[in-house]
């Protein structure tokens, strides 16, 4: 194995010789320990920032394998990695920029188990999740280690990007102090995203990694950058911490928190469509367009007055159009002691993943 140049020579003379940088800053990025959740969009952007600018340990948690659909974005993995780990994949390729840099590879998924153990080997948290439960995990977990974290976020054309730390100022609970209802937000898979927001986003995040590592230039810290590709334009949102909220004591159950258990994918639907009472809470008019079969039409606006209606011998999945409505239906049944599940995506990931035919609306 060659040698790895020394922090201070010429492997990173352009980085040193940025005004307020200098040697000590160099010498801050290769003693620090950084952690980044997930090699995925973002992390495929940031793993390799942060190996090329310096930082001496890097860790990649991520229990996902590379799939041929992930290399439009994921720039750190390429055709040959489809079906490796992709923690594994992203190592190889920090190897590939620098083998001097230490690469702790974690092939499981960040959990309110494991989080506060792994969190207590780093110096700062890099989240490159794409689900809320693991979002709002990680700053629980970076504010109970009293360490900074860096989380980014994108959506199709969009994205943004932020700091929290529980010690300087607000965190992601502040800006998001509830998640929002399942489906209602959608996923690369979804909704598609493009190349060039993740990229962006992927270096804001790298980016403000370094700042608060060499102690250079103003972090993120109540602050959100959001980027929109269709316009080519930054905006800039404040917020404060809420001193109201309950404080931070221990890690809960996210997904729990989230919403995540009661809501049901529909490739599980598919597969369990004659065992399952199907409510469809859309409009008469959107039934008449297309329905998924063996469901019984019950409009949300009704929902609790038809509630007799409801077959509760096989468990219960309600569906709209994306997921927003039956999200809140699900609600509703709650509270009369009805559980039930919202389809995620609603009909129209049906249409998009289980029958293209329903397409026409």
């Amino acid at each position: 194995m060659p040698a790895s140049p020394p922090p201070h020579g010429a492997r990173y003379s352009r980085q040193i010789a940025l005004p307020g940088f200098g040697p000590e800053a160099q010498q801050h990025l290769a003693d620090a320990r950084v952690l980044v959740i997930g090699a995925g969009g973002l992390g495929s952007s940031v793993i390799p920032a942060l190996a090329a600018a310096g930082v001496g340990t890097i860790g990649i948690i991520d229990d996902d394998t590379v799939e041929l659909s992930n290399l439009h974005r994921q720039l750190a993995h390429g055709i040959a990695d489809v079906g490796r780990g992709k923690a594994i994949s992203a190592a190889d390729t920090v190897a590939a920029i620098d083998p001097a840099t230490t690469v702790h590879t974690i092939e499981a998924r960040l959990t309110a188990g494991n989080a506060l153990e792994l969190f207590a080997d780093y110096d700062l948290v890099v989240d490159g999740s794409d689900n809320f439960p693991t979002r709002y995990l990680a700053n629980d977990a970076a504010a109970l280690s009293g360490i900074p974290l860096v989380w980014g976020a994108v959506s199709q054309y969009d994205g943004q990007a932020g700091v929290a730390w529980a010690a300087r100022g607000a965190q992601y609970r502040d800006l998001f102090p509830a998640p929002p209802p399942p489906g209602t937000v959608l996923s690369c898979e979804a909704g598609g995203v493009l190349p060039s927001v993740v990229a962006v986003i992927g270096s804001i995040m790298a980016g403000e990694a370094v700042k608060i590592l060499t102690g250079i230039g103003t972090p993120l810290i109540g602050r959100v950058t959001t980027f929109d590709a269709l316009t080519g334009g930054f905006r800039e949102l404040a917020y404060d911490r809420d001193l109201e909220s309950a404080p931070i004591t221990g890690l809960i159950d996210y997904e729990l928190f989230c919403g995540i258990r009661n809501t049901i994918d529909v490739a599980e639907l598919a597969a369990s469509l004659d065992g399952v009472t199907l409510i469809d809470v859309r409009e008469p008019w959107e039934a008449e367009i297309v329905s998924l079969p063996r469901s019984v039409l019950l409009p949300l606006g009704t929902l609790e007055s038809v509630l007799d209606a409801i077959e509760r011998s096989k468990p219960v999945v309600v569906y709209c159009h994306s997921g927003i409505r039956s999200a809140n239906a699900v609600a509703i049944l709650g509270v009369h002691g009805i559980p039930a599940r919202s389809l995620v995506g609603g009909i129209d990931a049906w249409s998009r993943r289980i029958d293209p035919s329903m397409a026409r609306y």
